[in-house]
């Protein structure tokens, strides 16, 4: 998929395309009261979608995150659990994509970069979880809209970007 999509155009047109899918998703669900609003509602049939919004983002341009949170949406999920579920199924996706490149890098490393790497590690941590508090509150107040309007702007830019400075 790199080969072939891990080019400017492609990946600016998935950044428009989901920038444009959170906009209309938003506008579509305006007013309406979501039919899920604990992720203990939310039933293995929704769970199965939900993953397949997520493979969705194999395509380069494509956020992990902003696949699965437009696929619950979609879904009846509401704005708060959709982007709940989507931090908690992060955390394995991660960790297993961080295994297999230590796996493929080798793990032939000196104390220093052991220490390096470790530190590194912590601070991804730490300043995960203090963005996802940001971002919750905010969703808690706000629709997605804003992440819709920044895809889009993103992708004009590096539609730019490859046709006058690539």
């Amino acid at each position: 998929l790199d080969e072939i999509f891990y080019k400017p155009l492609p990946v600016a047109i998935m950044l428009i395309v989901y920038g444009v899918l959170f906009i209309v998703v938003e506008k579509h669900n305006a007013g309406k009261k979501p039919s899920v609003t604990k992720i203990s509602q939310l039933s293995v049939q929704m769970l199965l979608w939900i993953g397949f919004f997520q493979m969705l983002a194999l395509i380069p341009g494509t956020s992990r995150s902003g696949a699965t949170i437009v696929g619950a949406l979609i879904l009846g999920v509401s704005r708060t659990v959709a982007a709940e579920f989507t931090f908690v199924l992060a955390i394995p996706v991660m960790f297993g994509a961080s295994l297999l490149k230590l796996v493929k890098f080798g793990l032939n490393f000196t104390g220093t970069e052991a220490m390096i790497l470790l530190i590194g590690m912590v601070t991804a941590f730490v300043s995960s979880i203090i963005v996802i508090q940001f971002l919750m509150g905010y969703i808690k107040k706000h629709d997605f809209k804003v992440f819709g309007y920044y895809r889009i702007v993103l992708g004009i830019l590096v539609i730019l970007y490859a046709l006058f400075l690539a």
